[in-house]
């Protein structure tokens, strides 16, 4: 496991990455790649939407674009404060601090869920998407986009020891064991490495014959401000 796959010591690095995290992220994470995402997604004008590892809302921007029912969920206090500088709290996006292994909303309270830029933190990535699919209406769409595995095996132990990255085959085991039957997976990146990321959208099992998700009123709305556990 790698040394920011800890929730605590992931809270401190962003502490300070916070601070530049807009001006370096398009260099890894940049708006062509957010833009061919989002086609992947295919969500919908009154989609809601929920978007984990939200961080300062560069993706959230572009959810934006396609839906105004955009909920965001980030466990460091420094990136949400960015994030509130650039849509409030609770005026164009309902911002939560939380944990993505153990989620603050109701089964089946979103029709979709986005999470780019966060996997790679998370201790339990299974967990993580078991609770994506129990939020998600049956048939909605899950999108995760990781960092892919590179393919020199000196990058690999540096990748090892910071962080999760995974190739496609790993991105099957855990999509597998998590519950979902319906997925792939597509390579993007920067023109200086065009396979840096790897995006992954999988659908939730069911279909339109399954019970009602949860409305509006029914959203579990935590506090902004919540805590996330470590």
């Amino acid at each position: 496991m790698g040394i920011l796959e800890n929730k605590a010591r992931a809270r401190l690095f962003y502490k300070y990455l916070s601070k530049v995290y807009d001006q370096i992220n398009p260099f890894i994470w940049n708006e062509e790649m957010r833009n061919d995402s989002l086609e992947l997604f295919g969500i919908e004008e009154g989609d809601r939407v929920l978007d984990v590892g939200c961080g300062t809302g560069f993706a959230t921007e572009g959810l934006l674009e396609r839906t105004e029912k955009v909920y965001g969920l980030d466990q460091s206090e420094h990136q949400l404060e960015k994030a509130y500088e650039k849509f409030g709290k609770r005026d164009q996006v309902r911002f939560h601090r939380g944990d993505a292994e153990r989620l603050p909303f109701a089964d089946d309270a979103f029709d979709a869920l986005w999470s780019s830029g966060s996997i790679e933190y998370w201790p339990n990535p299974v967990d993580a998407l078991e609770e994506f699919r129990r939020v998600v209406k049956p048939g909605g769409p899950v999108l995760v986009v990781g960092p892919n595995y590179p393919r020199s095996g000196v990058f690999r132990k540096l990748a090892d020891a910071i962080m999760l990255f995974y190739d496609e085959a790993e991105a099957d085991r855990m999509f597998r064991e998590a519950g979902y039957g319906e997925f792939r997976h597509v390579t993007m990146g920067p023109d200086y490495n065009p396979e840096i990321a790897i995006t992954t959208i999988a659908r939730v099992p069911g279909g339109a014959d399954e019970a009602p998700g949860a409305t509006a009123a029914e959203i579990v709305d935590a506090p902004a401000d919540a805590s996330a556990d470590d």
